[in-house]
């Protein structure tokens, strides 16, 4: 009988959540930004050891002389705690995929395990967002699948965020949960164009004239 009082008072909660705030959608979400950035730190990975082994080793996404993974790699900012960033992603986002593949499967991740997720990702999201402004406003570079794993963050932090407002994980007013939970797609749509042009704007003289 407790189970199912507990199941009966789980459900109104899970039927007026957004449907990307619910176990299932939401597993999928973490499904596809987590394979998204853990190919993409993956695809670094390999060119990093390819530069390791061959120092003129021309990256794959060596475009022209403002977007260069290779030149990115040469510069401290690419192994600020001493290796290769896209390390931390291979580890982090096969954390998210395990999380997405346990969920999918019926587990229910206790509050602890939310809010240490929240946590990691949150300070994924603060490491992200200081590449950012080192490729824009100190190294004057772009590298194609670190903007990549940019683009799997955004709706990672922005939509594991809200869902653990939703469900309580985050105390919150309930004006800000259903703002936010009314305007998460909106809000991530709008991240995505500011960083879009951040990017055009700090690279409109490269967009703009001849190489």
């Amino acid at each position: 009988m407790p189970d199912a009082t507990a199941t009966l008072d789980h459900r109104p909660a899970e039927a007026s959540s957004p449907r990307f705030a619910r176990p299932r959608p939401f597993a999928v979400l973490l499904l596809v930004t987590g394979i998204i950035g853990w190919v993409a730190s993956a695809v670094l990975v390999a060119e990093r050891l390819a530069l390791f082994r061959d120092p003129e080793h021309v990256t794959s996404c060596d475009i022209n002389p403002w977007v260069s993974c290779g030149k990115v790699m040469g510069s401290w900012q690419s192994e600020l705690f001493g290796f290769p960033n896209p390390l931390i992603g291979i580890v982090a986002f096969a954390v998210i995929i395990t999380t997405a593949m346990a969920v999918l499967a019926g587990a229910q991740l206790g509050r602890w395990y939310w809010i240490g997720l929240q946590v990691a990702v949150s300070l994924g999201t603060v490491f992200v967002i200081w590449l950012w402004s080192q490729a824009l406003f100190s190294l004057y570079l772009l590298c194609l699948y670190c903007m990549v794993v940019w683009a799997a963050m955004i709706p990672l932090f922005l939509l594991l965020t809200i869902r653990n407002l939703v469900h309580g994980i985050i105390p919150a007013p309930a004006g800000l949960v259903r703002f936010t939970a009314d305007w998460a797609w909106t809000l991530v749509a709008l991240i995505y164009i500011a960083v879009a042009a951040s990017v055009y704007l700090r690279f409109f003289p490269a967009f703009t004239s001849p190489l």
